[in-house]
């Protein structure tokens, strides 16, 4: 794990793509990142050059830009949400305290530095990292807080969610 100033990042993809032209095959390393202020702020980045370490140097600015910010209800989400990305479904549930992230290691990554400490997380369809952490963002995008649905009904108030203890 490499620290910039004020993000963590973390590795979850590295691989070897090849394009082949009229000359030879074009070897390149294609790096995906994860950084995180694990406070609600979380990014994934790409980066694809000759050399691995300018590859992950391009990630972590293409991670800088892609920020996105998630409302978070004490340690975890509040509510549950599926996020979808071409061939790649992530199902994100929020836990009790005490839970943990279970979750794989490209979605235990992204809540990690996201700053989430209770998920429950199953990811449906393709295994491809890229794919499922950019689904994970899209399902964390859509997260709202209790106050924003409040403005969205137009001041109406939200019911708070009864379980039943059977």
């Amino acid at each position: 794990m490499i620290t910039t100033d004020e993000y963590e990042n973390e590795i979850i993809d590295i691989r070897r793509v090849s394009k082949v032209t009229k000359g030879g095959r074009n070897l390149k390393f294609r790096v995906t990142i994860v950084i995180g202020d694990r406070n609600g702020r979380v990014g994934v980045g790409v980066g694809s050059t000759t050399e691995i370490p300018r590859a992950i140097q391009q990630a972590i600015r293409d991670a800088k830009k892609n920020m996105i910010d998630i409302p978070l209800n004490g340690g975890t989400i509040p509510h549950e949400v599926i996020g979808k990305f071409k061939a790649g479904r992530v199902l994100l549930k929020p836990a009790y305290p005490g839970t943990g992230i279970i979750a794989g290691v490209t979605v235990g990554a992204l809540c990690r530095l996201a700053g989430i400490r209770d998920i429950l997380t199953k990811s449906i369809g393709t295994t491809n990292p890229l794919t499922l952490s950019r689904a994970a963002i899209n399902g964390m995008t859509r997260l709202r807080s209790r106050e924003e649905v409040e403005t969205l009904r137009k001041g109406e108030p939200v019911k708070a969610e009864v379980k039943d203890a059977a």
